[in-house]
């Protein structure tokens, strides 16, 4: 786990739940996600898996600041 002071941590905050700042996380897993442009993506996704190595339908799709994919590889 990191510590919340790690400076790394800073700007990650994008989201607000129950009146608090917190990163945006993805709906299905529960990944963190990283803003890249106008959305939110799985760090490092290879091969339809997240950095866990999960396989997830989700891990290469854009991601709203809720944590809800835009659109599916079909």
């Amino acid at each position: 786990m990191i510590h919340p002071s790690d400076p790394e941590l800073q700007g990650t905050v994008a989201a607000v739940r129950e009146g608090r700042g917190a990163p945006v996380t993805c709906a299905s897993c529960g990944c963190r996600l990283a803003s890249q442009g106008e959305g939110w993506y799985h760090f490092s996704p290879m091969a339809g898996r997240d950095a866990r190595g999960c396989r997830i339908a989700c891990a290469e799709a854009a991601h709203d600041a809720s944590g809800q994919p835009l659109t599916l590889p079909v």
